[in-house]
């Protein structure tokens, strides 16, 4: 590896930047109605949004997924951004691959974010495949020590290796070596999809690696192959664009893992637009909702420009609560009297 990783991150934010179809725009969650009350016996101001996420409180279930890391401004900008955006809002924040800091030593500052929110929630994030070519879990210490993390996700990713034109494939014993992190590390592990979902058998792997987290992160929303697809030297090479919208979408990978809700919990991530998409997905087992599409250009703004959009995600959730009549997330959780029905 060089600052072939490094470029990778920019070549990423662009392409997003450049094609729009990058994000699918599946919105499978409006084929699920709720059941509206014309007479909650609530009032608006009683709501209460927040729940706990590994030992801390946050004001409502958002997790801003992870997005990117490495050695430039624009990317330093970014996550710093997020990281005093969440701190502000008392939200969760989740950083890209930090596998760069190991070839670019200076893309370490775009990880140092502990000073920016001191308080909130903070996960680091590594390539799982990365521990069959020569990653350590001295290797997944560091990158959890320099974020001050509260956890670390592993991210599974084999579409978009298997179409990006450097990708890493060799995905073969994995378990035993995500079992020896999840055993090692001072914190705990998370695995996570990016965007293509997690079956059931891929639940039960992770259990038996100890593992009591899950990021389902179904398709529906931003498509890593789509844009692995605009890096590829061949321009005739579609094998991204046919695997596009290949994988589970959020919802039905929600419903696939409600039989393992009493081993572990699970975030929905992968096409949530709004809060009432967080809400269905609370009511279908989430415990913690991810969206990172709607704060990258944000974030390359301001704080002010990504608190603005946590807020208004904020507001969403708590209506729909309302005219739910929940007075707390608990009321919505697996609660599927609160589905009408689903097209």
């Amino acid at each position: 590896m060089s600052d072939q990783t490094n470029d990778r991150k920019i070549e990423h934010i662009r392409a997003i930047e450049n094609d729009p179809r990058t994000d699918r725009d599946g919105r499978f969650f409006d084929q699920i109605q709720l059941c509206h009350r014309g007479l909650p016996e609530l009032a608006l101001d009683q709501i209460d949004p927040s729940v706990e996420f590994l030992g801390k409180k946050l004001s409502f279930p958002l997790l801003i997924s992870s997005m990117t890391g490495g050695d430039h401004a624009l990317i330093k900008t970014i996550n710093r951004n997020l990281a005093e955006a969440a701190e502000r809002t008392g939200v969760a924040l989740a950083v890209g691959s930090q596998r760069v800091m190991f070839t670019q030593p200076a893309a370490r500052d775009s990880f140092d974010l502990r000073a920016y929110a001191p308080n909130t929630v903070l996960l680091g994030n590594v390539g799982a495949v990365q521990l069959n070519y020569g990653f350590s879990l001295e290797q997944c210490q560091q990158a959890v020590d320099l974020l001050q993390a509260d956890g670390l996700y592993l991210h599974l990713n084999p579409l978009q290796e298997a179409v990006q034109p450097e990708g890493d494939t060799d995905f073969f014993g994995l378990q035993e070596k995500i079992a020896a992190v999840a055993a090692g590390l001072s914190q705990p592990v998370l695995l996570k999809e990016v965007g293509a979902g997690l079956s059931p058998l891929d639940i039960e792997e992770g259990l038996a690696a100890g593992i009591k987290w899950f990021d389902l992160a179904g398709t529906g929303g931003t498509s890593w192959s789509r844009i692995e697809h605009h890096r590829s030297a061949a321009s005739d090479d579609d094998l991204g664009l046919c695997f596009q919208d290949w994988g589970i979408p959020t919802p039905q990978a929600l419903k696939l893992a409600q039989p393992y809700q009493n081993s572990a919990g699970f975030i929905a991530s992968g096409g949530l637009r709004d809060g009432i998409d967080m809400v269905k997905s609370v009511i279908l087992g989430a415990s913690l909702c991810g969206m990172a599409a709607p704060f990258l250009k944000p974030a390359m703004e301001s704080v002010d420009s990504v608190v603005r959009v946590i807020e208004q995600r904020r507001r969403e959730f708590t209506t729909a609560m309302f005219l739910l009549g929940a007075p707390d997330v608990n009321s919505l959780f697996m609660n599927r009297a609160l589905i009408l029905g689903e097209r």
